[in-house]
C-alpha cells in the first residue's frame, strides 16, 4: 500500500519491513532494483523535475526518510508506519549483511568518508564484506571515462548491495542511469550517511532524531550549506501539504506515467 504526499507515492512499510524486503531481494540475487529515501526537499525537487519523477516511479521502494513526511501523512489522515532513516537503514543493512555473507560497496561521500565508514563498520562487524569504496571526483557524471571506470570497478567487485552517497538528486539520477548495467541486486541512495557513520559530520542526539528536530541540529552544524534547504524549503513544503489537505493541490505538473508497482 502507498500513500500520496504532494503527488509522490510513499510505500507504507515499517523500518523492519523495508529491511526485510531489501535483504530478501539481495539474498536471492534477483534483477537489479533501487531504493529511494525521500525527505521534504525531495518532495520539493520532484515538483519541477520530470526526470526525477520518472526515477521515483520506477523505484523498488520509496521510503520516508524525513520526519516531516510522517507529520504530513498524519495531517493528511493517511499515516505511515514510521520513519526509515537512510543512515539507520545503511547501518542495519550492513549488520545483516555481515551475518548473511552479503557483499556491499560504498560509492560517494566526501573524500575519505567512505573509507572511514568502512573502517567503522568492519570494526563493529568483523565479518562484513565491504568489497570496495570509491569517492568520484567533482563533475564525474559528465566524464565518460570516469563513469566507465566506476561501472567496471563495481561490476568486478560484484556487490549484493550498493550504497550511494552523492546527495539528491545526483545519487538517484546516477543510480537510475546505471543500475541495470551494474547488475547489483539493490542500490540505495543514502546522502551523507558515510560522513555520519564515520563521525566526519556529527549526528544529532537521539532525542532530536525522534522528535523531528534533527534538521535543526544539522542546520546549526552546517548553516552555510543547509540554510536554504531548511529556512526556505520547510515552509514551502508545509504550504504544499496544506494545499493538498484543502484540495487545491493539482498533482505534479509533469506526472503522466503511472508507477509500475
Amino acid at each position: 500500500m502507498r500513500i500520496n504526499i504532494c503527488g509522490v507515492e510513499i510505500d507504507k512499510y515499517s523500518f523492519d519491513e523495508v529491511v526485510d524486503r531489501i535483504v530478501e531481494h539481495a539474498s536471492y540475487h534477483r534483477k537489479p532494483e533501487y531504493v529511494v529515501t525521500p525527505n521534504a526537499m525531495h518532495i520539493l525537487s520532484l515538483q519541477k523535475d520530470s526526470n526525477f519523477q520518472d526515477i521515483y516511479r520506477k523505484a523498488f521502494l520509496v521510503v520516508p526518510d524525513g520526519v516531516s513526511l510522517l507529520w504530513a501523512a498524519k495531517f493528511l489522515r493517511t499515516p505511515l508506519k514510521g520513519r526509515v532513516n537512510g543512515t539507520d537503514l545503511f547501518e542495519k543493512l550492513c549488520a545483516i549483511a555481515a551475518k548473511k555473507g552479503l557483499k556491499v560497496f560504498l560509492l560517494g561521500g566526501r573524500p575519505g568518508s567512505a573509507e572511514k565508514a568502512k573502517d567503522t563498520l568492519v570494526n563493529r562487524y568483523p565479518s562484513l564484506q565491504i568489497v570496495g569504496t570509491y569517492c568520484p571526483p567533482y563533475g564525474f557524471e559528465s566524464q565518460p571515462a570516469e563513469l566507465n571506470s566506476i561501472n567496471s570497478t563495481i561490476r568486478a567487485a560484484a556487490p549484493d548491495i550498493l550504497f550511494v552517497g552523492l546527495g539528491a538528486p545526483k545519487q538517484e539520477k546516477w543510480i537510475a542511469a546505471n543500475y541495470l548495467n551494474l547488475g547489483v541486486p539493490i542500490s540505495v541512495g543514502i546522502g551523507v550517511s558515510f560522513e555520519l557513520v564515520s563521525n566526519m559530520v556529527k549526528r544529532s542526539p537521539v532525542l532530536m532524531q525522534k522528535t523531528g528536530f534533527e534538521w535543526l541540529f544539522r542546520l546549526l552544524v552546517e548553516p552555510k550549506r543547509l540554510w536554504k534547504r531548511y529556512i526556505l524549503g520547510n515552509p514551502t513544503f508545509v504550504w504544499l501539504v496544506i494545499k493538498q489537505y484543502v484540495g487545491l493541490f493539482k498533482g505534479l505538473p509533469n506526472n503522466k506515467i503511472p508507477r509500475r508497482f
